[in-house]
């Protein structure tokens, strides 16, 4: 099952509470205040992984709580911190508020790590009430409250090529050509239920591992009226955001009786409609289907109007494979002159003891540094 979109709960842990003890012990008349400091509150960590492909493990289990801090103990022994909540989630994932709404992380890499939760610091001991004139305080300190936050994970595909087109115009059989996919194929329309995507060797004759490769995504149909829920409705365009090049195909054979570029623009004012990006990026023309196609009147007038547009036009077969390397050549050619987009900037506030780990807006300062109300001496305070 392709699961693309999650809401989650996270909850850091609390920080433990600071003890109220004093020291005693033979032969130490006059022990004094002996009370540790309650640990830290784990973390709930965001890292992304080569190895989660949906968002299917947050389908059902959506509320993660990260461990507490332990409490201090006497003897001035400090509490446990809590061990960290390590949540996996796809390359490729978008990170957001859901009540703000606002874009917390974007996830490009594997092994990028976003701090979504940060767990509360632990309170002090009484042995930190210390003073010339108060020598047995009895005040100590509760831990802070973890943070919780209510997120929204959305999966946007990471993939080089989109293939779009009306219901039956041969993607999900033209992937199925070049690539290992193997998507679900029939002769009805919205087979394609789920994006698919495959790996394209566009220089099969090199030596292996030095040729061209792409990466082809192949979307479910659209039809006339998507961007306002018809059919499948634009929800899978989100995939096409990523990628650098647009195949349009459309259905040239002599089993379609629709007007070929009448279809063209219907699929671009419905990609217009869904994002002005979208229909910005750069655009290949593909009629598919030539082994069905006697009367190529239709396709002639696809080539010219392409012409005219000054897009580049292919005509393919998948079945009997007639233009399809030709096709692949062109996908791999154009992907060379686009330019690929930079990896997304890693802030430069982190953790002290896990430095990949990038914490959110709100936490650019240390966790370990002292907060000026629970430690006033650090902040050049005198009493």
């Amino acid at each position: 099952m392709f699961v693309d979109e999650a809401k989650i709960w996270v909850k850091a842990g609390d920080g433990g509470d600071g003890c109220v003890a004093f020291r005693r012990e033979k032969y130490v008349p006059r022990g004094g205040p002996a009370g540790g400091d309650g640990g830290n509150g784990a973390d709930v960590i965001l890292e992304s992984s080569i190895h989660d492909n949906t968002l299917l493990r947050y389908r059902y289990n959506r509320e993660f709580k990260a461990e507490r801090g332990r409490h201090g103990e006497g003897s001035n022994c400090h509490g446990r911190s809590g061990v960290d909540t390590i949540l996996k989630v796809p390359v490729g994932t978008v990170v957001f508020d859901q009540d703000t709404g606002e874009q917390l992380f974007d996830f490009t890499e594997a092994g990028q790590q976003y701090r979504a939760a940060r767990g509360g610091h632990g309170g002090r001991g009484n042995s930190h009430f210390t003073k010339p004139w108060h020598q047995a305080p009895r005040e100590h300190e509760e831990g802070k409250p973890g943070e919780e936050r209510r997120l929204r994970l959305e999966l946007k595909l990471l993939a080089d090529v989109g293939l779009v087109g009306f219901p039956n115009a041969g993607k999900s059989t033209l992937i199925s050509r070049i690539s290992a996919a193997r998507p679900k194929i029939a002769a009805y329309p919205f087979t394609t239920l789920e994006p698919h995507l495959g790996v394209v060797s566009a220089d099969p004759v090199s030596v292996p591992g030095e040729g061209r490769t792409f990466v082809v995504a192949d979307l479910p149909g659209l039809i006339e009226g998507a961007h306002e829920g018809a059919g499948l409705g634009i929800r899978f365009l989100k995939h096409v955001e990523r990628t650098r090049l647009i195949a349009h195909l459309v259905d040239t054979s002599d089993a379609n009786p629709n007007d070929p570029i009448e279809e063209f623009k219907i699929i671009e004012n419905e990609l217009r409609s869904f994002s002005d990006e979208i229909a910005a990026k750069p655009v290949l023309v593909v009629a598919t289907k030539l082994d069905a196609t006697v009367d190529r009147a239709h396709l002639d007038e696809l080539r010219q109007y392409a012409e005219k547009r000054g897009l580049p036009f292919y005509a393919i077969s998948s079945a009997s494979g007639e233009g399809v390397q030709n096709l692949v050549r062109g996908m791999a050619d154009m992907l060379d002159k686009i330019p690929k987009p930079a990896p997304a900037e890693i802030d430069a506030g982190t953790l002290p003891d896990m430095s990949s780990i990038t914490p959110g807006p709100e936490f650019e300062e240390d966790k370990a540094s002292p907060d000026p109300e629970l430690h006033p001496e650090a902040s050049g305070e005198k009493n």
